[in-house]
């Protein structure tokens, strides 16, 4: 096996792992700040706990058996793993139960916990060096995405010294949300289906590889999901720490 793609796979597996976890343990601390009965916590825990890990095991499944990597459908079979997440972000996001967990969720956290980009950059253009994904989907080409994991740090550190207004903050969200479409919709684009635009080689496939599938199934929702979240915070008001 390449070893370039077998680090990458390693890669992708613990950058998902990793940073899921720390998704999981802040949504615990800001739980336990809420005035929500105790079997409530645990009842909105679990099941967060359950619908990720269930989503992960699923869209393995799909990768593992070669029903992800068919691009003859139209649309392709990979538009399950965009079109789910970005349904069920929005209705979470959209949610009381949201609103008064941001309300008890540090606002730096929210922003900080986008640094996975970086690694995921780095691993994409990992793959390019190998010949497994094309050029576009990486820093050399069309993906600044990574200017989004480089400067979230720093907002996040500016926010703890409240030495950033909401308004930049909201439009920093803003721009690197389109930082993020902009990437996707080129990954879109490069895939070999009858809409593809980029026709350099290699075609835009190995995302619909395990684990590599993790990035458009619980990466990319992960970035967005936390730019959504941390708008709705910036809009309700004070945040109780």
């Amino acid at each position: 096996m390449n070893t370039t793609y077998l680090l990458t796979q390693l890669g992708f597996a613990a950058t998902t792992i990793v940073y899921f976890w720390l998704f999981l343990r802040q949504l615990h601390k800001s739980l336990q700040a809420t005035n929500f009965p105790e079997e409530r916590k645990k009842r909105i825990l679990r099941g967060t706990t359950l619908a990720l890990t269930g989503w992960a095991v699923l869209t393995g499944i799909l990768s593992l058996s070669g029903f992800l990597g068919d691009f003859s459908s139209f649309p392709p079979n990979m538009m399950i793993v965009l079109i789910i997440p970005l349904t069920a972000i929005i209705w979470m996001v959209s949610t009381k139960t949201t609103k008064e967990i941001l309300l008890h969720t540090p606002a730096e956290t929210i922003i900080g916990l986008q640094s996975f980009r970086v690694f995921v950059e780095i691993l994409l253009w990992m793959l390019f060096v190998a010949n497994l994904a094309p050029i576009q989907m990486t820093f050399e080409g069309r993906n600044f995405d990574i200017l989004s994991g480089i400067t979230a740090p720093l907002i996040a550190f500016l926010i703890s010294r409240k030495k950033i207004s909401k308004p930049i903050t909201i439009i920093w969200n803003i721009a690197c949300l389109g930082l993020l479409a902009n990437i996707v919709i080129t990954a879109i684009l490069s895939m070999p289906t009858p809409f593809r635009v980029f026709m350099n080689e290699p075609a835009n496939t190995i995302v619909a590889e395990f684990p590599i599938i993790w990035l458009p199934s619980l990466l990319v929702p992960l970035a967005y999901g936390l730019h959504f979240l941390s708008i709705r915070q910036l809009l309700i008001g004070d945040v109780k720490k």
